[in-house]
């Protein structure tokens, strides 16, 4: 039995000028231990499919699956309150622009407290030490210092470290990176990445790598789903991706790639467009 398992997800959105549908039945499945990527451009719907998981869509937003099952229990028909003691502990997550993520009138370790307060009911002496043994395991410099500063106080990166932090705090058994080096620049990147590699294998922890980088991907994922459009177009193992990709539009992001560059000009999804539908999809 696979760790997370979906099953026909659509997620849909009410507008002021009617519904939009940002996902059309994608499938994912997650062993343990693995890495997962889904990698596709902006508006592909990897971030909602990831945010449907955790039951972190609005209201404006109606969700569907025929499967939605992590650990042998089904999603949908867990309490809120039984939600709430899977999401954040079992499930966690960073997300995207850690700046925006952290609240800024508390500072960090606060915020690192009240995640093991609330999850593993932590109190006292108990919490700063947890916290402090998690500013160390993500690398934040002078930790007893840092317990008491506010997020404007740090850099993206060190805030990007402790989103990392606050996710890993009760170690859950799946942990999904919302494009977690995007806002950084390339040095603070592969730091980032190496950390969360080397969390991921030291905890043997399932990992979903949302992305839009092709080389994040070739350097972290044991397989990869490929979307578009709110579509799933493909899933393979990541060598495979690289070395034969069955559908154009996956054929068009590595063409993308500069090392892959024939000329002058990058190719573009559009000058693939025309030469797969919806009937291309390729789910392995």
């Amino acid at each position: 039995m696979s760790l997370l398992e979906i099953r026909n997800l659509t997620v849909e959105f009410e507008t002021a000028t009617g519904p939009f549908q940002a996902l059309k039945g994608v499938d994912y499945r997650v062993e343990k231990g693995e890495v997962l990527a889904i990698v596709g451009e902006s508006g592909s719907g990897k971030s909602v499919a990831m945010l449907a998981t955790m039951g972190l869509l609005p209201d404006t937003a109606t969700v569907k699956a025929d499967l939605m099952q992590f650990d042998g229990r089904d999603l949908q028909t867990l309490s809120a309150k039984e939600r709430r003691q899977v999401i954040g502990k079992d499930i966690s997550m960073i997300f995207q622009e850690p700046i925006a993520s952290l609240n800024p009138c508390f500072t960090v370790g606060f915020q690192i407290g009240e995640v093991l307060k609330t999850h593993l009911g932590l109190t006292g002496r108990d919490v700063k030490t947890r916290t402090l043994e998690l500013f160390e395991a993500v690398g934040i410099p002078t930790p007893e210092k840092r317990l008491n500063s506010f997020p404007h106080q740090m850099s993206g990166g060190q805030c990007q470290r402790i989103m990392i932090a606050m996710a890993i705090a009760c170690q859950p058994q799946l942990l999904i990176a919302d494009e977690p080096t995007t806002a950084l620049d390339v040095t603070i990147q592969k730091q980032i990445l190496d950390l969360l590699m080397d969390i991921q294998s030291r905890s043997d922890m399932a990992l979903i790598m949302i992305t839009h980088d092709m080389g994040v991907v070739a350097e972290t994922a044991d397989r990869v789903v490929v979307q578009y459009n709110g579509e799933q177009m493909e899933e393979s193992g990541v060598l495979e991706l690289f070395e034969s990709p069955k559908h154009p539009y996956t054929k068009a992001l590595l063409s993308a790639l500069p090392e892959r560059a024939d000329g002058d000009r990058l190719p573009t999804v559009s000058d693939f467009a025309s030469s797969y539908s919806k009937e291309d999809t390729v789910a392995s």
